[in-house]
């Protein structure tokens, strides 16, 4: 896909640590350099971020914990049981997606919520996901020990893989699988391995009456556990919280788990196969930082590989529909989530709504895997539509798509296409290209181009979706 993507570091770095280029972006990144804005991205606290926070101040929901969901639903507020408050989740995911000044934050909160992922919405975490989702963010740029820890005494992860409902005398083996197999070290476990992990995390669970995390003692399977040749005497049935942490530390600063999460980083950010020797200096990285992730990421974003890697990485349906906001200068509607929620359900069409996964291994991250043809006909209709303004009405459009893309006509329709081009995918289309999409409106690259033509007006959104339909825009 190298042919169809621009060349230019900037808009590289733009199209994999963001979820698209604006303008806006652009201009910060030029002006900042890759160092001083990584570093901002890396510290999203420093960004103002207060025009995304208002929009999600629309969903009053998602900031409730698990006794402020169980309180709502006891008086009524909430007659769905919790589903309101994870559709709002769901919902406002797409949300910060668009027009939260933090990409690079909201990237890797996405990347977490698949590695350790809980489906959304799903009947067990109805009054604890929006709690979960809160975890994630807090820890996303932080150190990956304690992001594992905190899950693991999460209500949302012990319900969705059922720890809360294991014992000493019957372990339930299902958490201590994934935690290994998934989380952290991958598939170099063996059963014994399992049942001995199942054991010690037996008394991680979730209090009946409040729904919150409790450890009981009474509940947790005592005797020595060897795992992947870690020892522990886990003596005493009081001491069983503390050697569960202990074992979460011992995973999360195993090398196979460098491994596995320097490559799953460069899967997400630089290519479906990524180089060996990438993954290999990013896991070094990562155990000489204790966890960290912020220099792994900054480690990745400024090498070689990554420089290289233009095209070869392809838009998922929900980073396509997050850059196609974002590139047509759609903004959220005055009030209201109608139009946002009309977003998340070309999502659900897709099969790409954030947080929906079902299986445990979270959205897969590869080209082959989002290939179906019924995938790229709801991608080229939600084009349409949101070029044309037609689906979803409510979000705010700038005054003339027609300025905001191209705001001074050029003298030809080859002119217009290329302009267009350059404004939508970083770049202008090759001859034949151009040659074949003026064809839709029955024009030749050299045809004169006045105001009135329908290339700059009626089917002005039908050449926009053309390109955006295209691998110039698909490339990542």
């Amino acid at each position: 896909m190298t042919a169809f993507t621009p060349s230019d570091p900037v808009l590289h770095l733009l199209r994999r640590a963001t979820y698209g280029p604006t303008p806006d972006a652009e201009r910060e990144l030029r002006t900042l350099g890759v160092t001083a804005w990584l570093d901002r991205q890396l510290n999203p606290a420093s960004i103002d971020d207060s025009a995304c926070d208002a929009v999600l101040s629309r969903y009053n929901l998602i900031k409730l914990d698990i006794a402020g969901v169980r309180a709502a639903v006891q008086a009524g507020t909430l007659k769905t049981g919790g589903w309101d408050v994870m559709q709002q989740l769901g919902t406002a995911t797409v949300a910060r997606a668009i027009w939260s000044r933090r990409q690079l934050f909201e990237l890797m909160a996405d990347f977490w919520s698949n590695h350790l992922n809980v489906t959304c919405p799903s009947s067990g975490v109805w009054d604890s996901r929006a709690a979960y989702d809160a975890l994630l963010r807090k820890h996303a740029l932080g150190r990956f020990a304690d992001l594992l820890k905190a899950s693991m005494t999460a209500p949302a992860m012990l319900s969705y893989l059922d720890n809360r409902s294991s014992t000493k005398a019957k372990p339930n083996e299902n958490y201590a699988r994934e935690l290994m197999e998934l989380h952290t070290v991958g598939l170099v476990h063996t059963e014994a391995d399992v049942k001995d992990a199942a054991r010690l995390l037996t008394g991680l669970t979730v209090d009946k009456t409040t729904g919150l995390y409790r450890f009981d003692p009474n509940q947790h399977a005592t005797g020595a556990v060897t795992i992947l040749g870690w020892r522990h005497a886990n003596t005493t049935a009081g001491g069983g919280e503390a050697a569960a942490l202990a074992f979460a530390d011992m995973l999360a600063m195993h090398p196979a788990t460098a491994e596995r999460i320097a490559r799953k980083l460069c899967v997400r950010f630089v290519s479906d196969e990524p180089p060996a020797a990438l993954v290999s200096a990013l896991a070094k990285v990562y155990l000489d930082g204790r966890t960290a992730i912020a220099p792994v990421l900054r480690a990745l974003f400024t090498s070689a590989e990554f420089a290289a890697s233009t095209g070869a990485k392809l838009r998922t349906p929900f980073e396509d529909l997050a850059a196609t906001a974002r590139v047509l200068g759609l903004q959220p509607e005055a009030s209201g989530t109608d139009g946002v929620r009309g977003l998340y359900h070309y999502l659900v069409d897709a099969g790409h709504a954030p947080l929906r996964w079902a299986p445990p291994n979270g959205y897969p991250d590869v080209a082959a895997a989002w290939a179906a043809p019924s995938g790229f006909l709801v991608r080229w209709n939600a084009h349409l539509n949101l070029a044309a303004g037609w689906y979803p009405k409510q979000l705010t459009r700038p005054a003339s798509t027609r300025s905001y893309l191209v705001p001074a006509l050029p003298a030809t329709h080859g002119a217009l296409v290329d302009t267009l081009a350059t404004r939508l995918v970083g770049m202008p289309l090759q001859a034949a290209h151009t040659a074949a999409l003026l064809g839709f409106v029955g024009k030749t690259p050299a045809s004169a181009l006045k105001a009135t033509d329908q290339s700059v007006n009626g089917k002005l959104p039908h050449l926009i979706a053309l390109i955006l339909d295209s691998p110039y825009f698909l490339a990542r």
